[in-house]
């Protein structure tokens, strides 16, 4: 194929030189994973697949084209695919890394071990021949039972957006695209195709919206795919104020949105809204697009406009080309181990029961089905089939070696009439043992894209199983695997609780790292486990009706909720146990004052107090002490994971930029730093803040709203500014001297309606109204220029 034009990078004369059905064709995919070409001029194609934690390469659809996207069947066998069955229904499929899922590597808390997993990402794709990595995902887990929180990394913007960013980093720096996703407010997959998430502005802005504008400008992802719901009553996909206005105008994104597959619904308009790319092959979205540029209902400047980003990522992906690169999957499954080990969260550890040693573990009972068949990712489109499968058993088999006596029970079936004698044979060889590992999890394989969950709790049989255990041996050892919190009833009777959520390939052998003292465990929760489902934020909302689904806790996501409503958690945001112990001390700040665009830096000093080398995660949150908004009482605002020897301490400083510190103003429209005092408080975990100073923000911004007709006179007499100008204003309309016009004004200080209706009701004249609009246009002017003037 010819393609001296294309490599020249002339897109532009490319684009205007192309018929309507050679516009519509470029942007629309070609079969399910490949963009389409272009023999008349020149323009090949580029190959696309999904992988949030592992590359999943379909010979079938990739290598032999077949029409995924015409084959309906086809896509669904991808969408519905259960983990367990992968290797059965996507056979052939090409091997790759299935590294730790979302919510179990973001637990690391490590961006550079993010950047690390991106590098092995991109050196697998280049392997294969993929251009383009659909992923990662970042939307909140904004509710325990989503389908897809195995993919995800926090309930919380900031570190959802710097893993994120992390991950991206590592990826293109190897030459193969990211396209973050899903764009945005996917955070449940009921009715996930056309659900309306009714989200009001400030909660969009700061909390699902913040992710993916830290890691737009900080990684500059080459994709961004638009996600499936609609979004405040308009499909995503075709969202002109979501793609354009905020994606494009205010983050200075440049790349390509993709849609996901069959995201879009109308098509001219999704073109429109600046949704470049229709994905997969679609002959009928094709067919509307062509018809609606010939009729001028879409322009033809903007299918041009669209082509030209759709080739500019094509030029770059195919100049970005290793196909040379060396994978080494051996070393990728050890960066899949190193991984699970720095994500693994203990979260109890009773006297000491961990990590297993011969002298006080010389018989070992490991008991369920998870030891020997682990449960290690979700189902759905991220589905990875792995080069290798670390079993558990058998690598806790290799630490043991002839010091411990290592026995296994199946301890129970989905078989009744096999359960209670399963649970019977456990628990009598559980009262023989020194320490009981028992492996859980929650239901495998309803959950996952396409499906919530159902409960919190465990798959069927398991509570009791472990309360069973528990009551025959005091040293009963938990490991979960699960996407996301599940509840435990059985909790105060175990002595140790390992959460691996859904840890990939390497989970056995990462795990026996933890258990077995060789690795210190250092992962934290990125989200808050409730005691009870109720307890979950907008639980009284969820899963919304009549296809609308109102986010009624607005800004109060995570643990902003459950601090706001002094909600005690099963476990906090943040929380993480380690065998070494961690003190914090001598706070400090580098300056007492702060304005907007500057930079606070904090600095305290962390000791390792324990005899063991181990890492911990320090978090700094914020707190205003006196807000005249509706705020969390605290919200993360930066974090890092530190290496401490036994007895050393280190002096910790932590960046918080003052812009993180704002909150969206939805009368300005704008980012606005709020005046005021601020604490800022260091320590483990979000309930566990030790440390705490205090500074001062400097803003004129917003100390005084803008005013309308109907605001009533309260707000303005507040204003200094406000009562000067209105006082004047008096004084002109009602020839009254200075002194007069402040008492009419205090006159109408507790008046409940707005400022106009007031004046006419208790000066009974009728004021002149274009007078009045002026002064309050003054005003508004006045205080915008004073916020100007700061």
């Amino acid at each position: 194929m010819n393609t001296q034009l294309f490599e020249d990078g002339e897109f532009t004369t490319l684009a205007h030189s192309m018929t309507p059905a050679e516009l519509a064709d470029i942007l629309n995919g070609h079969g399910m994973w490949k963009t389409a070409q272009n023999e008349r001029l020149g323009i090949p194609n580029i190959v696309m697949t999904d992988g949030t934690y592992g590359v999943r390469y379909s010979i079938q659809q990739i290598d032999h084209d077949e029409k995924g996207g015409q084959d309906f069947a086809g896509f669904l066998n991808v969408v519905n695919q259960r983990a367990k069955d992968v290797e059965i229904a996507w056979r052939p499929m090409k091997p790759a890394t299935c590294f730790p899922n979302g919510s179990s590597f973001a637990c690391s808390w490590d961006v550079a071990l993010a950047n690390q997993l991106g590098d092995a990402l991109g050196k697998e794709c280049q392997q294969m021949g993929v251009h383009l990595l659909l992923g990662p995902g970042i939307n909140i887990r904004r509710t325990p039972l989503g389908g897809r929180s195995y993919e995800y990394y926090s309930e919380d913007p900031l570190i959802s957006g710097e893993i994120a960013s992390g991950v991206i980093h590592g990826l293109q720096q190897q030459g193969v695209g990211a396209s973050l996703k899903h764009f945005a407010c996917n955070n449940s997959e009921i009715e996930r195709t056309s659900m309306d998430s009714i989200v009001d502005e400030r909660a969009l802005r700061e909390i699902y919206l913040r992710g993916f504008e830290r890691a737009i400008k900080q990684a500059r992802p080459w994709t961004v795919m638009s996600s499936y719901n609609r979004l405040n009553g308009a499909q995503t996909a075709e969202h002109s104020w979501l793609l354009t206005d905020v994606l494009r105008h205010e983050w200075g994104f440049d790349g390509v949105v993709v849609a996901d597959w069959h995201g879009i619904k109308d098509r001219p308009q999704s073109l429109l809204a600046g949704n470049d790319l229709d994905m997969p092959e679609s002959q009928s979205r094709k067919a509307d697009l062509v018809k609606a540029i010939n009729a001028g209902s879409v322009p033809r400047e903007q299918a041009e406009l669209s082509a030209t980003r759709v080739m500019r990522l094509v030029h770059r992906a195919l100049h970005s080309e290793k196909r040379d690169t060396q994978c080494d999957k051996p070393t990728h499954h050890l960066l899949a181990r190193r991984m699970v080990a720095e994500s693994i969260v203990l979260l109890k550890n009773r006297n000491r029961a961990l990590p297993l040693e011969s002298a006080t573990c010389p018989r070992l009972l490991i008991v369920g089905e998870g030891a020997k068949k682990p449960v290690i990712q979700g189902s759905g489109c991220a589905t990875t089939l792995p080069t290798q499968v670390d079993i558990p058993f058998d690598e806790m088999l290799k630490y043991a070696g002839d010091a411990i006596r290592v026995e296994w029970c199946r301890g129970h079936s989905d078989d009744p009439n096999q359960a209670l004698a399963l649970r019977d044979e456990a628990c009598a060889a559980a009262r023989e043992a020194d320490r009981v590992v028992v492996f859980a999890n929650s239901e495998d394989g309803y959950d996952g894209e396409g499906s919530d969950r159902l409960t919190l709790g465990l798959q069927a049989g398991q509570d009791a199983l472990i309360s069973a255990l528990a009551a025959v041996n005091d040293n009963v050892i938990v490991v979960l695997a699960n996407p996301d919190a599940v509840v435990m009833p059985w909790l105060e009777q175990v002595a140790a609780v390992v959460e691996t959520f859904y840890a990939g390939q390497a989970m056995g052998g990462g795990l026996a790292d933890v258990l077995f003292g060789v690795v210190n465990p250092s992962g934290k929760l990125t989200v808050t486990f409730p005691q009870q489902i109720a307890d979950i934020p907008g639980w009284h909302s969820y899963p919304g009706e009549n296809g609308r689904h109102y986010y009624s806790e607005g800004v109060f996501v995570g643990y902003r909720w459950y601090d706001v409503r002094h909600l005690e958690p099963l476990f906090p945001f943040g929380f993480g146990l380690s065998y070494s112990d961690f003190r914090y001390s001598d706070i400090a700040v580098d300056k007492a004052q702060v304005k907007a665009g500057e930079e606070i830096h904090v600095s305290f000093t962390l000791t390792n107090a324990s005899q063991r080398a181990g890492k911990e995660v320090c978090q700094l949150y914020s707190a205003y002490v006196d807000s005249r908004q509706k705020r969390p009482l605290r919200e993360l605002r930066a974090f890092t994971k530190v290496l401490l020897q036994p007895g050393e301490q280190r002096r910790i400083t932590l960046c918080v930029p003052a812009d993180d510190l704002r909150y969206y103003d939805t009368a300005r429209q704008q980012w606005v730093l709020e005046a005021g005092q601020v604490q800022l408080c260091v320590g483990a975990s979000s309930r566990d803040l030790p440390l705490a100073v205090t500074l001062t923000c400097l803003n004129k911004v917003a100390r005084y709203r803008l005013i309308a007709r109907d605001t009533q006179p309260k707000f303005i007499l507040e204003n200094p500014l406000a009562r000067g100008l209105f006082n004047a204003f008096l004084q002109q309309q009602l020839a009254v001297s200075a002194e007069d016009a402040d008492r009419l004004l205090e006159h109408c200080a507790n008046s409940f309606v707005g400022i106009m209706t007031t004046f006419d009701r208790r000066f009974r004249y009728r004021f002149d109204e274009q007078a009045m609009d002026a002064v309050i246009e003054k005003v508004n002017r006045a205080v915008l220029q004073q916020e100007q003037e700061q």
